[in-house]
């Protein structure tokens, strides 16, 4: 082995080896392989000068690839690193030289914006340096965050409830949400009518105008008001007051980025943001084609609206080729996105292969690959294609008093909806005559009343978002996930809504952090961290300004913000200490609780039922020799340890399901079991054996590698998986 190629994913590191000879070896980081410590605050505070120094640590878990990376590079001539072309790719290939014992800029790096056999040799050819300016600003976001979350979330803990955190995207997204949900609380609807007519040929039509005074919506404020104009129209005779037809051209889309894929897909394909990245992701690190594995789209984590030259005359070829020369425009056309910091070096999300076509794609791709894959392709063949002529007809029927409008519409020219399609039916008006009489067969009044804002559904609120340039195409689907993990919203019916703690913490933060949730101060720091990718500002002064007035606001709050808990007198006293009882709410809903606490720790149901303590059991601890005791928890009862929390030691009530398949590390038994994340399979040798599993190992070895497989239970279907190389197969 000459060469090592050093990239984030094994299926990435799969694609790419199938490119190159023997000269190279392709090997995956599996993601971030240093970061600030999970247990530990891990930033601390240089004496002379004042800067923040993160304590970058290894995770335990990824000790082993960290140890074979360290291991390949000695024996490599060059070490390539070729994670992702933006600030996380880079900060990840800058962690993974660090790791190895190399500084980052001496090693090569290679980037591209897919994943081709052709860009890879391009890549190796025209290798650069890490960007250790981008690598600052990801540092500068990493460490605001952590100070953020770190120091504020236990604040909002102590004096709201347990377990809650906050974050600066995540808070001022989730203030949002908030206060269309205020919106929504604080609207008084209006009273309107509309008014509708059916003129001769089946022509409807609405009222424009009366008396002179043009009719729109809420010009018609009550019952009264509708029925004067129906009964004026009913006594008067109309005429043909003017035909007009214009023809109007509709504008091609462009092509997509993270942000509009999102949210087309969202709306097209009833795909949530995450499940769109996630099959992004597979489509862009490389699934079967005709021509072998490759990635069949371009970086799907970006902002630009720019394309290669060489893409855009695959595609003007392929239009001309197959749908003719009236549906290809003169001249190439370009698009430029309105995105704040956009970062126009990188490409918008377009397919790699013109020739790889749908027809095509649907012998290679799954159900949702393929559904996502042709809304990128036919977006892209969209975007070069000419554009959709409309023809628009307008009609006025004058009376007396009544003036009433009818429209109509036709499509000239489909142009770019040939791939797009066009759904809409043409409504075509009846040739007429100016001054031509016509009847008024029929008209009605219509009571409505104005609909308050609609709530977010996840692509209006990523569409709200990047209008404010808050986050960054790779936060958009991670923040909206969070905050459905913390509980802060709820989605039903695909409508995003608040939960009762996400009001009491926005207005916390809104009156005692106000720049936390304020979206004017997030996107601000958008563009200062982008800023710092420029070289235009350093890193630690930004750091340095927002760390000590945060703190000195922190400190504070832990002082004078009053604690918003929730405890409600019951007027019942406590059985054990005679202290008053209280209503709490903690995370798992109201329970009942002595005033006295944590000297009184009585506790009791809402209905008045006792909380069950510990029930005692003949069994000892294996680990120190005390009892076992039952306990309850949300997931059931559990054997555990009465010595806790000197001694943690807990197990389930029933016995280990053990498996036929052996341990792949040691050939010891594995054994199901249940954790805090629920079932997963581990080796009875723990801890001096590691292995463990979230899906049920089998009988099966990787054609791959020989390792142990096991299966998935997808919707898709049922897959193998190795647990060392990630290799899939389907599972028959």
């Amino acid at each position: 082995m000459k060469n090592l190629i050093i990239v984030e994913s094994p299926a990435k590191a799969r694609t790419i080896t199938s490119f190159l000879n023997k000269d190279y070896k392709v090997i995956a980081s599996k993601g971030h392989i240093r970061d600030l410590p999970k247990s530990t605050f891990g930033i601390t505070v240089d004496d002379e000068n004042g800067d923040l120094v993160p304590k970058y640590s290894i995770p335990r878990d990824a000790n082993p690839t960290v140890k074979e990376l360290k291991k390949l590079a000695k024996e490599a001539e060059t070490v390539f690193i070729a994670t992702d072309e933006d600030r996380e790719g880079e900060a990840i290939g800058y962690h993974i030289a660090k790791a190895i014992g190399k500084e980052p800029t001496e090693l090569p790096r290679i980037v591209f914006h897919e994943i081709t056999k052709n860009a890879i040799q391009h890549a190796l050819e025209t290798p650069r340096k890490v960007d250790m300016d981008s690598v600052d600003a990801q540092q500068t976001r990493r460490l605001l965050d952590r100070i953020v979350g770190y120091k504020l979330s236990p604040l909002l803990a102590s004096k709201i409830q347990k377990g809650l955190s906050a974050g600066r995207v995540q808070s001022s997204t989730l203030k949002l949400v908030v206060d269309r949900e205020r919106e929504i609380k604080a609207f008084v609807p209006e009273e309107y009518w509309t008014i509708d007519a059916l003129f001769e040929k089946d022509i409807e039509a609405s009222i424009y105008d009366y008396n002179g005074l043009k009719i729109e919506k809420l010009t018609v404020k009550t019952e009264a008001d509708a029925t004067e104009i129906v009964t004026s129209a009913k006594s008067e005779s109309f005429v043909v007051a003017s035909l007009e037809k214009t023809k109007r051209k509709t504008k091609t889309p462009p092509p997509f980025m993270t942000s509009t894929l999102q949210q087309t897909a969202s709306t097209q394909l009833g795909f949530s943001p995450k499940k769109t990245m996630m099959v992004a992701q597979k489509l862009y690190e490389g699934v079967k084609t005709d021509k072998g594995t490759m990635g069949v789209i371009t970086y799907m984590r970006t902002d630009s609206l720019n394309l290669a030259k060489e893409a855009v005359t695959a595609a003007r070829e392929h239009i001309k080729n197959t749908y003719g020369d009236k549906y290809l425009p003169a001249k190439a056309k370009n698009y430029a996105t309105k995105s704040k910091g956009a970062q126009e070096a990188h490409e918008a999300i377009r397919p790699t292969m013109i020739e790889f076509d749908g027809k095509t794609a649907a012998d290679y791709l799954s159900v949702d690959e393929l559904k996502l894959y042709r809304l990128i392709y036919n977006r892209f063949l969209a975007c070069q294609m000419t554009e959709a002529e409309m023809e628009s007809q307008t009609l006025l029927f004058k009376g007396d008093k009544c003036t009433f409008k009818a429209s109509g519409r036709k499509l000239l020219f489909d142009g770019f909806y040939k791939v797009t399609g066009y759904t809409d039916k043409d409504k075509l008006l009846p040739e007429l005559e100016t001054g031509q009489a016509v009847s008024l067969d029929n008209i009605k009044q219509e009571q409505h009343f104005t609909e308050p804002p609609a709530r977010y559904n996840e692509a209006s609120l990523i569409k709200k978002l990047e209008s404010l340039g808050i986050g960054r195409p790779s936060t958009y689907a991670p923040t909206v996930t969070t905050l459905q993990t913390r509980k802060y919203i709820e989605v039903e019916k695909k409508r995003i809504h608040p939960t009762e703690v996400a009001f009491t913490v926005t207005e916390m933060l809104e009156k005692h952090f106000p720049e936390i949730v304020d979206s004017g101060f997030t996107s601000n720091m958008e563009e200062t961290l982008d800023e710092i990718a420029e070289g235009n500002t350093d890193w630690q002064t930004v750091l340095k300004a927002f760390y000590t007035p945060f703190l000195h606001k922190v400190e504070e709050g832990k002082k004078k913000i009053k604690s918003l808990k929730v405890a409600v007198p019951t007027g019942e006293k406590c059985p054990k200490c005679d202290s008053e009882l209280l209503l709490r709410k903690g995370r798992y809903g109201e329970f009942i609780a002595c005033s006295n606490f944590p000297k009184c720790k009585y506790t009791k149901n809402p209905d008045g039922t006792e909380v069950e303590g510990p029930e005692e059991t003949d069994e000892k601890c294996e680990k120190c020799g005390s009892m076992m005791v039952i306990k309850n928890s949300k997931r059931g009862k559990f054997l555990a340890c009465s010595a806790y929390p000197k001694c943690k030691n807990a197990k389930s009530l029933e016995p280990a399901r053990e498996l036929t398949v052996p341990c792949p590390e040691c050939g010891g038994k594995l054994q199901e079991r249940e954790g805090k994340r629920g079932k997963f399979f581990g080796c009875v040798n723990y801890p001096k054996c590691k292995f463990i599993a979230n899906f049920e190992p089998v009988d099966k070895k990787c054609s791959e590698c020989g390792y142990t497989m096991g299966i998935k239970h997808l919707k898709s279907g049922d897959v193998y998986e190795c647990f060392k190389c990630k290799h899939k197969e389907e599972a028959k």
